[in-house]
């Protein structure tokens, strides 16, 4: 039996949402930011990356550049703390004109000999600018949107690779987010949870692989479910998984499996 993703439109709306659902771009009104993922080195060419900011907006758009490292607390939270002597970014900050372009240039600067990849997020935020003298003579307030986003980047030693395994995955109820907000919940879903161990000492980005599930129904009867590249990266977003370190996942799916053990393999 082959079964799919379910993907409510609140469940995607809530992951679009989401920051560590990183994909390949990200747009806003006013800004955009790309790519959305960066891989790093130590060391050699490897060790610069690029990231382009530009402008959306109809007026002038200043902004600034923040990096901060990211960590994960035993509920599986993420941790930042700032990390801006790692880097060194050139510009830091910058005024974009409408339509305007600007190349943000990263150099590691960091430890030469980090012992695994370490992730990092580079925060690119609009900073509010005076608004228009002539409209602030007209009656009523004004409101002005800053827009911020994070782009992914991650800083592994040269030569290394992930080892990933799957320490367990197990049948849950998985529940759906509302509607909007104050809504009552969906009502829940077949899901799996699974928990992934990456002993090498390069980070995984397991969302670049396919899933496949294989396991019995309550009943008895063969389930195998196989989960696409595009299916992951709507719902995990890359599917980071820290250099020896873990993380929990879950999904929901469309078919229930039993009390038997599954197994899971990756696609390539």
């Amino acid at each position: 039996m082959k079964a799919y993703l379910y993907i409510s439109r609140a469940w995607r709306a809530a992951l679009a949402a989401m920051v560590l659902a990183v994909i390949a771009s990200a747009t806003a009104y006013a800004m955009r930011v790309s790519p959305m993922v960066l891989e790093m080195e130590t060391r050699g060419s490897n060790a610069v990356a690029r990231l382009e900011v530009q402008n959306l907006n109809q007026a002038n758009l200043a902004f600034e550049t923040r990096i901060t490292r990211m960590n994960f607390d035993e509920n599986g939270n993420i941790v930042e703390t700032p990390a801006d002597e790692e880097f060194l970014v050139f510009p830091p900050q910058g005024v974009l004109p409408p339509g305007g372009r600007q190349v943000v240039r990263l150099q590691w600067v960091g430890d030469a000999d980090l012992a695994a990849s370490q992730a990092y997020y580079v925060a690119v935020r609009q900073l509010p600018v005076s608004l228009d003298p002539s409209a602030a003579e007209g009656v009523g307030a004004q409101v002005q949107i800053v827009y911020h986003m994070k782009a992914l980047v991650v800083v592994a030693p040269p030569g290394a690779t992930p080892n990933v395994e799957a320490l367990a995955v197990r049948p849950i109820q998985f529940q759906p987010p509302a509607e909007s907000e104050g809504a009552p919940l969906p009502p829940t879903v077949p899901g799996v949870e699974v928990v992934l161990r990456n002993s090498g000492r390069r980070h995984a980005m397991m969302a670049g692989l396919g899933w496949r599930f294989e396991g019995t129904s309550a009943t008895g009867e063969r389930v195998r479910i196989e989960v696409t590249p595009e299916e992951l990266n709507r719902t995990l977003g890359t599917g980071y998984v820290p250099a020896l370190g873990e993380r929990t996942f879950r999904l929901p799916l469309v078919d229930a499996f039993g009390s038997e053990p599954i197994r899971l393999s990756f696609i390539r």
